[in-house]
């Protein structure tokens, strides 16, 4: 079923890639002030001469646009919680495929090497529940043993991955392509003796607060400076984040709807993240074959012996069956997915209609009292606290830090109680409206995750299909893939 799981690798070339922005010094003046650029002789004010971001490892470039968002189809749930929406998303990067067992793995290790003997508690906490496959009436208890590690799974995606898991697996990812980013440019060498907070970290190291074995440092234009320098975000060369998409992002991407555009005009709208209503494919060499790996009806989760539908009873390896039109995998059954999103039933009609998402706490970065960053933490990481109504005081974009209740959920959109009565005033807002465990199955803790699955029926094949589920928990039909913003601007240059 055009498996190419193993030809991922060999996709990432960076030493191609990196040749495209390391910093070569431009000859330009400053049209403001008609000094020269690079020049130590006027200051050594540097501009690196940027053409284009490269696509870091295992990521497909999304062109962004306007689209409609939400129910696309009757819903027999009577949820109404999916009203179609007009947005607009920006351009973005998401994995090919979703994370797999041996990508994890990789990641546990890690973790168990830099920190397992100082700090036991961090391999622990990232562990994967593997007793999700447990059933009280099924005998699934091979793979409680076997579906992690055992390297007939390793291209398999990861189950039993919480949302906070997945979301601690973006950031030491991020890490690890940097770090290996500035070891291809020749800034630093690998250094596999990393421990505890000895260990590269991307803001640590932009931040002075990390230095890692320097092989070549960049040369310091600065007359005043020494000479030498560490790479810096006006260089270029780092990647942003990996992340969880958002709710937005990954509907977007999964309905692939680029495919279907002439001249602006979307020429067949999706119900799938394929033309039609049909869940099989017309390919002719595979004439028939299902499209996706979910549950066909009661009981039949791969079809007949001899006659196998989908092929798979549980999820099947990553990058099987067929792309969408962004090149993107499974993104209709598999395993469903973690976004960012916070869940609320009426999201729709109150986010932004650019870059719509609700969960935003802005945070930044401590100081101490000169103003100065504090030190890293134990565990190497550049230290952040939640924004105060003293850092918004002079704002009218935001005025807290946590926006998860903004007009769902905040004192102004409660219903029977005077809003001239400041939120401060002993009312408990999001517990009044959110009741969790006894009006509501939902809290500030519940979490969109987006797809159907390998045991799920065909209606949340549709990318519009939402459900949610308690950050800390997990199950076996739910895993995730990673984003990346996209710099710049939102076609690539030269299109």
């Amino acid at each position: 079923m055009m498996a190419k799981y193993g030809k991922l690798a060999a996709k990432v070339i960076f030493a191609a890639t990196i040749a495209t922005l390391v910093s070569c010094k431009s000859k330009e003046q400053s049209r403001t002030t008609g000094w020269d650029y690079n020049n130590p002789k006027n200051g050594g004010f540097e501009v690196a001469d940027y053409r284009e971001p490269i696509t870091g490892p295992g990521l497909v470039f999304i062109e962004g646009g306007t689209f409609t968002m939400g129910r696309m189809s009757d819903d027999p749930m009577y949820e109404w919680n999916n009203i179609p929406r007009r947005v607009t998303i920006p351009s973005f990067y998401m994995d090919e495929t979703e994370v797999s067992n041996i990508d994890y793995i990789e990641y546990l290790y890690w973790l168990s090497r830099v920190f397992g003997t100082s700090y036991p508690m961090v391999y622990q906490k990232a562990l994967p529940d593997t007793l999700v496959w447990r059933e009280k009436l099924g005998y699934n208890e091979p793979l409680v043993e076997t579906y992690l590690r055992h390297p007939a799974y390793k291209a398999y995606p990861v189950v039993g991955v919480n949302w906070l898991q997945a979301s601690d697996y973006c950031l030491w990812r991020t890490d690890r392509v940097n770090e290996m980013l500035l070891v291809q440019e020749g800034t630093l060498e690998l250094d596999p003796a990393q421990k505890d907070e000895n260990n590269f970290n991307s803001e640590a190291y932009l931040a002075g607060q990390y230095t890692g074995i320097v092989n070549k440092p960049k040369v310091d234009l600065n007359p005043n400076g020494t000479g030498e320098r560490r790479v810096r975000l006006e260089d270029g060369l780092l990647l942003p984040k990996y992340r969880l998409p958002t709710e937005a992002e990954w509907e977007f991407a999964a309905y692939g709807l680029i495919g279907n555009t002439h001249f602006e005009r979307v020429v067949e709208r999706r119900m799938y993240p394929w033309n039609g209503t049909i869940l099989r494919t017309d390919d002719k060499k595979f004439y028939g074959s299902y499209v996706a790996n979910f549950k066909r009806g009661r009981g039949d989760y791969m079809g007949v012996a001899g006659n196998l539908n989908d092929g798979s009873d549980i999820p099947q390896e990553v990058g099987s069956l067929w792309p969408n039109d962004y090149g993107l995998y499974n993104m209709a059954g598999n395993v469903a997915e973690w976004v960012m999103d916070v869940y609320r039933p009426l999201s729709f009609e109150d986010v932004s209609d650019f870059a719509p998402f609700r969960g935003n706490v802005f945070q930044t970065k401590e100081l101490d009292a000169q103003k100065f960053l504090v030190p890293k933490d134990s565990l190497g990481r550049i230290k952040y606290k939640d924004v105060t109504a003293e850092d918004a005081s002079n704002r009218f974009n935001y005025r807290k830090a946590d926006n998860i209740n903004y007009l769902d959920g905040d004192h102004q959109s409660l219903v029977g109680v005077d809003w001239a009565t400041p939120a401060e005033a002993g009312v408990n807002t999001t517990k009044t409206m959110y009741d969790y465990g006894a009006t509501s199955l939902i809290d500030d803790k519940a979490r969109v995750f987006k797809g159907g699955s390998w045991r799920d029926p065909a209606f949340y094949l549709s990318p519009a299909a939402r459900r949610y589920l308690a950050q800390d928990k997990s199950t076996n039909y739910i895993g995730f893939r990673c984003a990346m913003a996209r710099v710049g601007g939102s076609s690539p240059k030269g299109r």
